[in-house]
């Protein structure tokens, strides 16, 4: 996913920093649910940035890396299932699709370091625009931000199990919405 920067003033620009996002410390949690119980897991920032205008975010840009859905609430057998079956075309079809991105459109400062944001979410070839809140914290040459999302995977053509396709799923059908829970360290 990833941040693009803008400029808001007239006159003299602001003092613009762009922060480098560091894939090995950032994490991007998922959270789906079904009728019959849930699933989490995490998926991988391949790169990113985000950039800070006067020490307000602007914008910014992140790319994931689809290949790396991983499942952590099952083990051996049945957690190698349910990967593959993420990353098939059931689902992400990441053999085609090999990495989603989140590009800020804009961003209003609600408070101190505290953002409302609206986005442009790509999942499968497909772009939606997204809003969450977003929190934003700078220590020296280090920046940090967090965000949760609520995506609605029928927007992004990811349709097994969906009761927005298919009738009389029953207990099988798995729910539209699913949450991704995000840190980003940034240097």
């Amino acid at each position: 996913m990833a941040f693009a920067a803008s400029t808001l003033s007239a006159g003299n620009p602001p003092a613009e920093k762009t922060y480098q996002v560091n894939s090995e410390k950032s994490k991007v949690q998922w959270f789906a649910e079904k009728v019959t119980g849930t699933h989490n897991g995490t998926v991988t920032v391949s790169e990113g940035s985000f950039t800070l205008a006067d020490g307000k975010l602007v914008g910014g840009e992140i790319v994931v890396d689809m290949n790396t859905i991983t499942v952590l609430d099952l083990q051996g057998e049945w957690k190698g299932k349910l990967e593959n079956h993420l990353k098939s075309d059931d689902f992400f079809s990441v053999e085609k699709f090999e990495t989603a991105t989140i590009t800020i459109t804009d961003v209003k400062t609600t408070g101190e370091g505290t953002y409302k944001v609206g986005a442009n979410l790509t999942i499968k070839g497909n772009t939606n625009r997204v809003e969450f809140d977003a929190i934003v914290k700078t220590s020296g040459k280090e920046a940090i931000a967090s965000a949760e999302l609520v995506i609605d995977r029928s927007k992004y053509d990811v349709r097994y199990g969906s009761g927005s396709f298919f009738d009389d799923l029953g207990d099988k059908t798995i729910y539209d919405d699913f949450k991704l829970k995000v840190e980003l360290v940034a240097q």
